[in-house]
């Protein structure tokens, strides 16, 4: 079941959370993604993915800093579904492009475990036949363990703390913040 946070909650959580990383680290972070995904992509003329919801801020500020064509799309495919746990992968919209002999690009806000983008991957290049496979996360989360997938470009290391802000939601909430916020115990 999907919790909603009061105003009251929310402002309680953020209150009770520590900054780790600010909007000057992301802007930072963003223009070195930029020219990294510049340097290998700009004469592929790729297919951008957006995956929703989490990516939708990271996306937005990552686009206008590429200086070379492509197209987007996005997809939303989830483990979260507003709850601090990841679950079974919940694909509610498919991308409307054609990746038939394609490089595709896929934007996500936070690689986790690595099952979400390893499941879209296996999709893009088999099922839906693009020539290559790329993805930029803005946050990579420190597990302690080997994960499914690895990400081509990352912006940033996180703790294996629940985070939140500049596109992750905590219950729904604060996906609107400029920085990243980690909460202190786990809800």
């Amino acid at each position: 079941m999907t919790t909603i946070l009061s105003t009251e909650e929310a402002n309680n959580i953020l209150d009770g959370a520590e900054e780790i990383y600010s909007a000057a680290d992301i802007t930072e972070v963003l223009n070195q993604l930029a020219t990294d995904i510049t340097a290998v992509l700009s004469d592929q003329n790729p297919v951008v993915l957006c995956i929703m919801n989490g990516a939708v801020i990271f996306s937005g500020q990552l686009l206008p800093l590429l200086k070379f064509p492509l197209s987007f799309d996005y997809l939303h495919a989830t483990r979260y579904n507003n709850t601090t746990q990841g679950g079974q992968i919940s694909w509610k919209m498919a991308p409307q492009q054609n990746f038939e002999g394609r490089v595709v690009l896929v934007l996500d806000d936070v690689l986790d475990e690595g099952i979400t983008l390893a499941a879209i991957r296996e999709k893009v290049m088999g099922d839906d036949g693009a020539k290559a496979f790329y993805s930029a996360v803005l946050v990579d989360k420190a597990i302690g363990k080997r994960k499914p997938f690895q990400a081509d470009f990352v912006g940033l290391t996180i703790p294996n703390r629940y985070v939140f802000g500049f596109g992750m939601d905590i219950h729904g909430a604060w996906r609107n913040l400029p920085a990243i916020y980690a909460i202190k115990n786990q809800i």
